[in-house]
């Protein structure tokens, strides 16, 4: 299973051709945390691309970190916010991404090299 992080959802939104070859050469659909979808809404400017994002996220299954995910994103947030930047949001989408046992595509590595258990992979070059 895969999980898409904020960056891999704004390359296929903006129609990055790499991005987009590689979504469709999928065999299983990608997931979505419910965090990334929080986060592209919050990029929202008005109502207009609100209701576009709405259509661009209907064929994601959304996931959503469990008790445990966030009770090991507050552990792994309390050890890592001053030493290596950690921020809350990565800190739950990737604990999100552990608890599922998913691989979770970013080109943002670097933000969750501290979260043990991740597996992260560039999906595509760009």
């Amino acid at each position: 299973m895969r999980l898409l992080d904020s960056d891999i959802m704004v390359d296929i939104q903006r129609g990055y051709e790499p991005a987009l070859a590689w979504l469709e050469s999928l065999e299983e659909a990608p997931g979505l945390p419910g965090l990334v979808v929080m986060e592209l809404m919050e990029g929202c400017r008005d109502k207009q691309e609100m209701t576009n994002l709405r259509k661009q996220l209907q064929p994601f299954s959304l996931y959503w970190p469990s008790a445990a995910d966030c009770n090991r994103a507050l552990i792994t947030f309390s050890e890592a916010r001053l030493s290596h930047g950690l921020n809350i949001l990565d800190a739950l989408i990737g604990q999100c991404a552990v608890g599922l046992g998913a691989a979770l595509c970013s080109f943002n590595a670097k933000h969750f090299r501290v979260i043990e258990g991740l597996v992260t992979e560039e999906p595509y070059t760009r």
